[in-house]
């Protein structure tokens, strides 16, 4: 008798080539598709994410000092006496110089600044977005060790103020950021071509010498939409034309330049680096994490004569300007005014009155030996600063202590 097959099996009709091959061109698009699709969400994980939460280090946590410098160190006779003054656990150091240059022993000093320059690095300008782009470099490269906690910015004039110590507990003692924001309403630098990305009333000014977290870290290096559109309208274009010349306009901020059709349009002066990460974190919500304040002093020009002012630079401390009272008098600095928020911002740590300035710049090499000499670095002399020999616990609380009021 013959095997009846089942209805199911029986109705199928023969696979051959042509039906394989049928098959095959209709799975073809959608595989592509995908194919596509995961190599580019990829990509832009690669280029635009924050890195993943590394592992947990178990040993102690370390502050990174990233030096943004043009070449060499020319401080780093005082920074090797900081450093060695401090427990090399407890601190890394990267430096972004321009491409191809290398620390070595022809070229520093200090062995803390061997090797220490990054891989890949940009020629930075001056009041354009290269600027940034080498701030998120060294940030990136920090980022990579897990026991990176707090994330220092600096140049290459700055110069510390306290002993290691002290500016190690300090910055651990606060678990937020230390960054300058504010509003500042008089200023032309906002460019209506920024919305809606960046909203007029989120857009910031500050001191580009910020002090991270690192969270606060991984969000500088994850972005990607904000520094997009600050490459795109926030540039120095007026300042390069009228330098020397036009000192009336260049004080306003702006410049009206006529089109091809002879519209006039705005032109406006924007400086990246005092404005983006205030700004990107002003976007992310994050302005309640922050200490709204620099830790790097900095004396602007205060001249009357115009060309003075065309600069945008701060005045350089020589050796006369660095004697003890003028330090003294940066380190008994204990609030900031806002004037333009109508803000002081008091300097505390858990409601104790502290220093406002851990760093100071800019220094020229006479100044940075005088401070050198001073011991300003080495052992602190005030109450004020920790005492020695207690454990970094016990010295946490003497800083933050609430009822400390030497």
């Amino acid at each position: 008798m013959p095997v009846k097959r089942s209805a199911s099996v029986a109705a199928l009709p023969p696979v051959g080539r042509r039906a394989r091959a049928r098959l095959c061109l209709r799975l073809a698009a959608p595989l592509s598709f995908l194919l596509l699709f995961a190599a580019l969400f990829r990509t832009q994980t690669l280029l635009g994410v924050a890195p993943a939460a590394p592992p947990p280090t178990a040993g102690p946590a370390k502050v990174a000092f990233l030096f943004l410098v043009r070449a060499g160190v020319p401080l780093d006779f005082l920074w090797d006496a900081f450093f060695r003054n401090g427990d090399e656990g407890r601190f890394s150091v990267y430096v972004h110089s321009a491409p191809g240059f290398q620390l070595d022993r022809t070229t520093t000093g200090s062995p803390y600044f061997y090797g220490r320059q990054l891989a890949r690095s940009v020629k930075v300008v001056w009041g354009e977005a290269t600027m940034v782009e080498a701030e998120r470099m060294l940030f990136a490269a920090a980022l990579q060790d897990p026991a990176n906690q707090r994330f220092v910015l600096l140049s290459d004039s700055c110069v510390p103020l306290y002993n290691f110590s002290y500016i190690y507990t300090y910055l651990m003692a606060s678990p937020k950021s230390f960054v300058d924001s504010f509003v500042d309403k008089t200023e032309k630098r906002y460019n209506q071509n920024m919305s809606p990305s960046i909203p007029k009333d989120k857009w910031r000014k500050g001191s580009q010498w910020v002090v991270l977290v690192r969270k606060h870290a991984e969000v500088v290096v994850g972005d990607k939409n904000v520094l997009h559109v600050f490459r795109r309208h926030c540039k120095m274009v007026v300042t390069k034309s009228l330098l020397g010349r036009r000192t009336n306009a260049r004080r306003l901020g702006f410049n009206f330049r006529r089109n091809q059709k002879g519209v006039a349009r705005q032109e406006h002066d924007c400086i990246p680096d005092e404005h983006y990460v205030q700004t990107l974190f002003s976007i992310k919500g994050l302005e309640d994490e922050l200490e709204r304040r620099t830790l790097t002093y900095t004396s602007w020009n205060h001249s009357s004569n115009p060309k003075d002012k065309m600069t945008w630079h701060p005045m350089k401390f020589e050796y006369d300007t660095s004697s003890p009272e003028h330090i003294s008098a940066i380190k008994s600095i204990d609030h900031v005014n806002y004037q333009m928020e109508y803000r002081t911002e008091w300097c505390r740590c858990n409601g104790t009155s502290v220093p406002c300035f851990l760093f100071a710049r800019k220094f020229s090499y006479s100044a940075a030996m005088h401070l050198l000499e001073q011991g300003a670095i080495g052992p602190p002399k005030s109450a004020q600063l920790l005492v020695l020999g207690h454990s970094e616990k016990t010295n946490m609380q003497i800083l933050c202590r609430k009822d400390f009021n030497t």
